[in-house]
């Protein structure tokens, strides 16, 4: 009983308790953004008490056939794979890190050559640069949805048969690259505010897979700056992008055992020019997989979609509503 209430009342005690329910966060929180528009803690809150439910793709990455890690938003190899790798060793700058990072990685302009294969997406509407962005209620994640359930009936047939099936469409490029990037979302944040795939959808059961090839300094600068405009970052001869099921990377150490075995040979032989010459190209050099702001180790790496796999507590961003001027004539 309270000796200041009112006779007849009781206190009335509030009991806070941890809550079990984590809201999105992150260096960029550009989940928040792609899902929800803002990164409003109380905004998030609200869909969590209204009980609002998103469906979200998950990205499964295996290294020779091991299960490593799950992403829901960006894959980066090459340029994001070394920034997040420098930003690590430099936690205690806090924030400025990234721009840190960013700078050194961009100056360093470091290619890497491999091999990416990809299973196109050829069922499904839109392609990544028809500049269709996913909303709530979106028609091109609903279409998805639906053949979704049409999926699960085929599940009943031979694994071995669809696996042939799909043998026959994979699509290979052998380059050199200064990214490569599978965006399961838009990725969009407060420094891009289109994303690194403006048309990349929520639940579709796709990735946008953007490659980006070895060009000059400038170039990749003009890459770069197209995020933070209105202006095409596709727009470019050494940039490409591809809406996919599946992709594998394999970089161009990866090779067969005679091959590694020649080189090993060769090394032996010229050992005493190559610690003289480190340039010579003997060394094996990586960058590693940005898997959600997470260090993957390993380089070789085979990524599947899986359409709509968990649900958040989301709406989808929700369009404003274009109202008509009223000093201008209506036009019935």
């Amino acid at each position: 009983m309270s000796l200041n209430a009112p006779p007849g009342q009781d206190m009335l005690y509030h009991v806070y308790t941890d809550c079990s329910i984590a809201l999105q966060t992150g260096s960029t929180d550009c989940i928040c953004y792609a899902t929800v528009g803002v990164n409003d803690p109380i905004t998030s809150a609200l869909h969590i008490i209204v009980g609002d439910s998103q469906a979200l793709d998950v990205c499964s990455v295996h290294h020779n056939s091991t299960f490593l890690r799950y992403s829901v938003s960006l894959l980066g190899y090459g340029f994001y794979g070394d920034v997040l790798t420098d930003s690590e060793r430099k936690r205690w700058m806090g924030p400025a890190r990234y721009d840190i990072s960013g700078l050194k990685t961009f100056l360093t302009h470091n290619y890497y050559e491999g091999t990416v294969s990809f299973l196109p997406a050829t069922d499904i509407l839109g392609t990544p640069r028809d500049k269709t962005k996913c909303r709530a209620g979106c028609y091109v994640c609903q279409d998805s949805e639906w053949r979704l359930s049409e999926d699960k009936q085929l599940c009943k047939l031979d694994e071995d048969v669809l696996d042939q099936e799909e043998d026959g469409r994979w699509q290979v490029i052998r380059s050199k690259f200064l990214a490569i990037n599978a965006a399961s979302m838009s990725c969009a944040c407060p420094r891009s505010p289109k994303g690194l795939s403006p048309a990349a959808h929520l639940a579709d059961g796709t990735a946008d897979l953007i490659l980006v090839r070895k060009c000059s300094r400038l170039d990749f600068l003009r890459h770069l700056l197209r995020h933070t405009s209105k202006d095409d970052q596709f727009d470019l001869a050494f940039v490409e992008v591809h809406r996919v099921r599946r992709f594998r990377f394999t970089p161009k150490h990866c090779e067969s055992d005679s091959e590694l075995d020649l080189k090993e040979s060769g090394k032996k032989l010229f050992s005493h020019i190559c610690r003289d010459h480190p340039a010579c190209g003997c060394a094996t050099v990586n960058s590693n997989w940005n898997c959600d702001g997470e260090i993957l180790q390993h380089a070789a790496i085979e990524v599947r979609v899986h359409c709509q796999l968990v649900k958040l507590f989301a709406r989808g961003i929700e369009e404003l509503p274009v109202f008509e001027d009223p000093c201008c004539p209506s036009a019935i």
